[in-house]
């Protein structure tokens, strides 16, 4: 490989790791609120069903994610602060507001791609 060709394909590389979302990942999503309002949460802030934050089994709290739901097409940042969803294979548990701007709280679950900002 010439010289010239090998920094292009380091340029490439380059490139594509700072394009790249350091998390992905896709699955299903849910919501929750109306019992949890003022509790706690596993973060120890007090949950706000208001507020645009979600919970997550394994990401670290304060972590920004962008979350698409994949059959509107909308996109939201929620904060995560909380540890869950434990059904089944859900990746997300957004709070009322969260899924109020996505368009699926009648509906209570939706399939989401979502990345770490």
């Amino acid at each position: 490989m010439t010289r010239k060709a090998v920094s292009v394909a380091a340029l490439a590389v380059l490139v594509f790791s700072i394009a790249t979302p350091s998390f992905a990942q896709c699955g299903g999503a849910s919501w929750y609120g109306p019992g949890f309002n003022g509790k706690t949460a596993a973060s120890g802030e007090t949950f706000n069903e208001n507020a645009m934050t979600a919970a997550h089994r394994s990401l670290p709290f304060g972590t920004k994610v962008k979350v698409i739901d994949q059959s509107s097409g909308r996109e939201i940042e929620v904060t995560i602060n909380d540890r869950g969803p434990f059904v089944g294979k859900r990746i997300i548990d957004l709070s009322k507001a969260a899924a109020t701007e996505l368009g699926f709280r009648n509906r209570g679950v939706t399939s989401v791609c979502i990345s770490q900002l």
